[in-house]
């Protein structure tokens, strides 16, 4: 039985990966390169720390860049873009769906805690959730399935009473790693990627009322379950 839902929250609860791809792409448009899509692909849904594009800027440009000033322009026109941001299609619905089928609710975000309460809280959200647990709080950020273990901790769940929603192909084999059953909704970066790990993918969370996704995973689990599969 379902009793937990676990979200991600860049791309999924809130668009905040378009703008930053979109700052930083401006920034290598000024120097005469090209940041695209699939450039950026293999850094969504990892740790913050595990790309600096600036590598890429020096490695077109053939010589070093200023990158405190470099990072300091990028964040602040990201800042910009993503205040003008609202809360992704479906997200309000089904957390206050949740809320009144009684499920317990968390957050696992490779992001930093600073970065993910603050906009939570801008967007009036934080309280919404049980549990909140971020990047620098785990030893490895995603694709390790520790930020989502540590959420299932939290929430007092095993791995097959929870649900997670993630917009990244490293955020699903994170899921997938720690067991539990893994919704794709793929963003307007990660929608040409493969999610063929998934199982289950939706193009947006207002697809599907809470109650028919439920229906919808009971079934998959029932199938698993029959054919002697795990999750």
């Amino acid at each position: 039985m379902i009793r937990g839902l676990i979200f991600d929250f860049d791309g999924l609860i809130l668009d905040t990966e378009v703008p930053i791809f979109r700052s930083w792409q401006e920034i290598f448009a000024e120097h005469g390169c090209t940041m695209t899509v699939h450039d950026w692909a293999d850094y969504l849904g990892r740790s913050p720390d595990s790309f600096d594009p600036c590598d890429k800027l020096e490695a077109c440009l053939g010589r070093p860049v200023d990158r405190d000033a470099l990072h300091a322009r990028q964040r602040a026109r990201e800042q910009e873009l993503i205040e003008s941001e609202e809360v992704l299609p479906g997200v309000v619905d089904r957390l206050q769906e949740a809320k009144r089928m009684g499920l317990r609710l968390a957050v696992a975000s490779s992001s930093p805690r600073s970065w993910v309460h603050g906009h939570l809280s801008r967007l009036g959200l934080l309280d919404e959730f049980d549990c909140v647990r971020c990047g620098d709080e785990v030893r490895e950020a995603k694709p390790a399935p520790d930020l989502f273990l540590a959420a299932l901790s939290c929430l007092g769940l095993r791995p097959e009473e929870a649900i997670v929603f993630e917009d990244a192909p490293h955020g699903i084999t994170a899921a997938k790693r720690a067991g539990i059953f893994c919704v794709a909704v793929p963003n307007a970066l990660t929608k040409t990627l493969s999610f063929d790990h998934a199982d289950l993918k939706l193009n947006s969370l207002a697809e599907l009322s809470l109650a028919e996704l439920l229906s919808h995973v009971e079934e998959k689990i029932r199938f698993k379950h029959e054919r002697g599969e795990g999750a």
